[in-house]
């Protein structure tokens, strides 16, 4: 069995051939998906975080009205820029999301992605130590904000206080028990994923890893896993890790589904380089009819080890197609594979 969620970026465009064209359209029908998602039966409603681009950005707003929207389905993102945050205020923020949720936030966090500008994070009045890297100062910011989530108090209190405060130093507030072990960090490399895992982090691994060894993406990504849960056991963790991977996945049922996604049947892995230095494998797609999709996914070796698939969609065709597309591979595929 396996939580099977989804994963918008959350694109919109003023174009008569988008259903978001607005920054509005998109949140407003990605709350509409979530609620749709849940009434199929789907384990969760993650949205992607981009700044400087008509993406997602700010992701509490979203997730706090999803989780007033929903009862069951998890909620989260995939990722947010750990570069671009304030540990501390990100910490109320999500407290407070997670409180409306009734615990149901699952926040994948990470050092980022390639961006829309130069250097972003200093917009937002973030710059790295002398001698840090702007990776190393996100990694910071996580090690902070994973600190503050334990809701220990750790700030003096003033003595003459506007209202009466509780004894001892103060913690953040609102604190939602729990939501530490409900982070996860997007690991683009081995060796972030095994960090990760010492943390006591959940293990995000999307389509995109650093081309470690030349294999084929899935089997780097399955390494990468089994990396990641050897550095979990030797950390000595109490608990079970949960290990997500996000495809795009596309079962061809309908004519709307070929005239999209037909020609995508011999998708390939593709090869690119994400900064000067790192050179990068990016996963396939799949889209097939639905025997022959059964079969290739039987072959992923990453989906395998994984115990939550979420599946990428394409936002911009709005609430109804993407509702297909979801009902699709809980209805037809995920069964046929043991995953339902």
């Amino acid at each position: 069995m396996k939580k099977i969620g989804f994963l918008s970026f959350g694109h919109w465009t003023p174009s008569s051939q988008s259903q978001t064209r607005s920054a509005a359209d998109t949140l407003l029908q990605s709350i509409d998906l979530a609620v749709a998602a849940e009434q199929l039966g789907a384990d969760g409603a993650y949205f992607r975080v981009h700044h400087f681009a008509r993406q997602l950005a700010s992701p509490f707003p979203l997730l706090a009205a999803v989780g007033a929207r929903t009862k069951r389905i998890e909620i989260g993102t995939a990722v947010i820029d750990m570069r671009y945050e304030n540990p501390l205020y990100m910490a109320e923020d999500a407290g407070s999301a997670d409180l409306i949720a009734g615990g149901r936030l699952q926040l994948g966090i990470s050092r980022g992605s390639p961006e829309q500008v130069i250097d972003g994070w200093r917009y937002f009045g973030y710059q790295p130590a002398e001698g840090q890297s702007d990776a190393e100062m996100g990694r910071r910011h996580a090690e902070l904000f994973l600190d503050v989530l334990r809701g220990e108090g750790f700030a003096k209190p003033n003595p003459q206080p506007m209202f009466p405060n509780p004894p001892g130093l103060l913690r953040l507030e609102p604190h939602s028990a729990g939501l530490r072990e409900r982070i996860w960090w997007g690991a683009g490399s081995n060796a972030t994923a095994v960090w990760a895992a010492k943390l006591g982090l959940n293990l995000q691994s999307s389509t995109l890893k650093d081309d470690e060894t030349g294999e084929a993406f899935h089997v780097q990504q399955a390494a990468q896993i089994r990396a990641y849960r050897a550095a979990w056991k030797e950390a000595g963790h109490a608990r079970e890790p949960r290990v997500s991977v996000s495809r795009s996945i596309f079962a061809l049922i309908d004519d709307r589904d070929r005239a999209y996604f037909g020609h995508e049947r011999e998708a390939e892995d593709q090869i690119g380089f994400i900064s000067a230095n790192t050179r990068a494998i990016f996963g396939r797609n799949y889209a097939a009819e639905p025997d022959v999709l059964i079969e290739q996914l039987r072959k992923d070796e990453a989906i395998a080890e994984a115990d939550t698939l979420l599946l990428t969609v394409p936002n911009q065709l709005g609430v109804a197609y993407n509702t297909h597309v979801i009902e699709a591979i809980l209805t037809t595929i995920a069964p046929a594979l043991g995953w339902r």
